[in-house]
């Protein structure tokens, strides 16, 4: 683990930062709005996800910080024996509706990524898709990950880039409403070396490609209509602001939109890079 890491590990324990009350927060943010609304929209991750850490029929399968279901879904349709925990009860709801919907057995815990109620060793894959990045102690997190996988086991995660869209647009919004300080960006998890440091020597081997997700909407209105509405982290940031924030809120986020979109005038296509990982514990 490098110095940095480890002193953000320090940091994240202090007595200053209270990690109860963040994730109290956390909670209530990613419960308001509707996050399934645009959750579902990425399924195509979850299924890339699968594919690339070879997901077979009988494993057993955890999804960290599964909200809606993503990839619990994916690896289920996969005929693997599916554990989807998150600590927000109504994005498990969610997922529970989806599952019958689609006729897949997928079991549904409540949990903290950063404390599972499971045993070492107990998963053959571990997954997590733009879930466990958002845990407020990355160290923590990803000890976690490594302690249920089993030797030999695959991780597989998909998490935005701190230069892509999405890293940006968490990155504007943070700038009108702070997030707690000393706490290390979500997006890092998005970086090569991060990873790197928080897996180091628990893995043997890891993989890591580039890849876009194309978010599809009729304008950067549209966009910000609909993530302002369903959006847990955008929803509860325009909601903090007076009239006078949301609208330079709203400015701040048509232009980032504007500067990343590729859909020539027709409609809004914005391409938001994250990172497909997977690694093989040791």
């Amino acid at each position: 683990m490098t110095l940095e890491i480890q002193r953000s590990a320090q940091g994240a324990r202090a007595p200053q930062i209270d990690l109860n009350s963040i994730k109290a927060r956390q909670k209530a943010t990613w419960g308001s709005g509707n996050y399934a609304i645009i959750g579902t929209t990425l399924q195509i991750v979850g299924e890339s996800l699968c594919e690339a850490a070879d997901v077979r029929a009988g494993e057993q399968v955890l999804d960290i910080a599964c909200g809606n279901g993503n990839a619990a879904l994916a690896a289920a349709r996969r005929w693997a024996r599916v554990t989807g925990v998150d600590y927000v009860p109504e994005l498990l709801g969610k997922a529970r509706e989806r599952a019958q919907a689609d006729g897949v057995t997928i079991t549904l815990r409540e949990a903290d990524a950063e404390a599972l109620p499971f045993a070492d060793r107990s998963f053959e894959v571990v997954l997590s898709t733009f879930g466990v990045m958002f845990a407020p102690n990355h160290v923590a997190a990803a000890s976690e990950i490594l302690r249920v996988c089993r030797p030999g086991g695959r991780i597989g995660l998909a998490c935005w880039t701190p230069e892509g869209f999405v890293g940006q647009m968490l990155g504007v919004v943070g700038r009108h409403v702070p997030p707690p300080a000393g706490l290390m960006p979500p997006s890092l998890w998005g970086k090569k070396e991060h990873l790197a440091a928080l897996l180091g020597d628990g893995v043997s081997k890891m993989e890591i490609e580039r890849k876009h997700f194309k978010f599809r909407y009729e304008s950067a209105a549209h966009f910000i209509e609909i993530f302002s509405s369903y959006y847990g982290p955008m929803h509860k940031a325009f909601g903090a602001l007076d009239d006078s924030g949301q609208k330079s809120l709203t400015q701040d986020l048509e232009a980032l939109i504007h500067r990343f979109d590729e859909g020539g005038g027709r409609s809004l296509v914005v391409p938001g890079e994250y990172l497909e990982v997977v690694a093989v514990r040791r």
